[in-house]
C-alpha cells in the first residue's frame, strides 16, 4: 500500500537526502526529526478512515516539511535535489490537504 503512495515515496527520498547533509548537531537532529515526521505522518494519515483524520496528519506532514525547508534556508543549503524533492512534496501535500478539506466541507 505505501509503495503506491507517491507522497510517502518522495518523503522517504527527502529524509534520505536530509540524512546525508552535514549541519551543526542541533540542526541536524531537528532536521532528521522533522523529515522523518513528514514520512511518518503521511503513513499514519493514509491509514485513517475519515477525511478529517487524514487532513490532520497530512497537515502535520506539511508543517514538518516547512520546518525542514526553514532549516535548509537557515544553513544556506543549495542542494538542488533536496530543493526539488521538497517542492514536489509540498505541492502534493498541499493538494492532499485541500482536496480532503474541500471534501469535508461539502
Amino acid at each position: 500500500m505505501l509503495e503506491d503512495f507517491q507522497a510517502f515515496q518522495l518523503a522517504k527520498q527527502y529524509y534520505w537526502c536530509c540524512k546525508r547533509l552535514k549541519l551543526p548537531r542541533f540542526l541536524q537532529d531537528q532536521l532528521l526529526r522533522a523529515s522523518s515526521s513528514v514520512a511518518l505522518n503521511l503513513a499514519e494519515g493514509s491509514g485513517k478512515r475519515t477525511a478529517a483524520d487524514q487532513v490532520r496528519f497530512y497537515s502535520m506532514a506539511f508543517g514538518s516539511l516547512r520546518e525542514c525547508q526553514a532549516v535548509l534556508e537557515l544553513e544556506k543549503i543549495g542542494n538542488e535535489e533536496i530543493k526539488n524533492l521538497g517542492s514536489q512534496l509540498g505541492a502534493i501535500l498541499y493538494t492532499l490537504t485541500r482536496k480532503k478539506f474541500e471534501h469535508r466541507v461539502e
